[in-house]
């Protein structure tokens, strides 16, 4: 398996980023890690490695970003409005620069974006945000509105709400969606929700299903047995969805 290793400074960011890539050719997946996780992690987990076939056969080329959530959203030592800042900046680095990386090294237009835990909030919502640059999100074991408090995961925004706060939520913002066009959008994306039947989020999951039912937005959710928060899991999801 064909594998590479990329680090440069991020303008975005203002700090040096690392990322992995796996494969030589076939859809790009940009693989969010967990939350908190780092971008060597799907590597470690043997999630990479569960994809093997698909990716020695040109099927798929992996693109594991690293992320800064130390930074915003489990940034305890800043304050709210920080924190989302920082997720917005993240976000122009994955679209500005990750993106075309991946453009330049592949130049396959199907583009996949797809997450772990928090790494799937990541992926649906810049998927949510711009369904003309995907064609397939996958989020797995994921959160959709991360100022929702539930169990012993809490409010990551710590009550604090603004109009980037509300864009960058997918139960949220997706709720208000009437534009004709960024309906279509999203109704070409392939969406794929998975979640255990017993993780805190499944009821995340299903309200982010529900909105898309009133959207009109075609979509799958499985459910899986027990949590399904785990690595183990995750490398028998990856199998089925990517």
């Amino acid at each position: 398996m064909k594998r590479e290793y990329h680090k440069w400074y991020s303008s975005n960011l203002e700090k040096d980023m690392e990322l992995l890539v796996f494969g030589h050719a076939g859809a790009k997946v940009l693989f969010f890690p967990p939350r908190m996780g780092r971008f060597y992690d799907y590597e470690n987990w043997r999630v990479i490695k569960a994809l093997t076939e698909k990716i020695e056969n040109g099927d798929l080329q992996v693109f594991c970003v690293d992320s800064v959530d130390l930074e915003s959203f489990y940034n305890s030592f800043e304050h709210p409005g920080y924190r989302i800042y920082r997720h917005i900046q993240y976000e122009k680095y994955v679209l500005e620069e990750v993106l075309p990386l991946a453009n330049l090294i592949n130049p396959n237009k199907n583009v996949i974006s797809a997450g772990c835990s928090l790494g799937a909030y990541h992926a649906v919502n810049v998927a949510m945000r711009h369904p003309h640059l995907f064609c397939k999100v996958v989020g797995m074991s994921g959160r959709y509105d991360l100022t929702k408090s539930k169990g012993y995961f809490k409010d990551l925004l710590s009550g604090f709400h603004n109009d980037f706060v509300y864009f960058n939520m997918p139960n949220q913002f997706l709720k208000n969606v009437d534009d004709p066009t960024l309906i279509a959008q999203l109704n070409s994306m392939d969406i794929v929700l998975a979640i255990g039947k017993e993780d805190s989020f499944l009821e995340s999951n299903y309200i982010l299903s529900g909105i898309l039912n009133e959207k009109g937005v075609s979509h799958q959710v499985y459910e899986w047995d027990e949590e399904a928060h785990k690595a183990r899991y995750w490398r028998k999801m990856v199998q089925i969805y990517f």
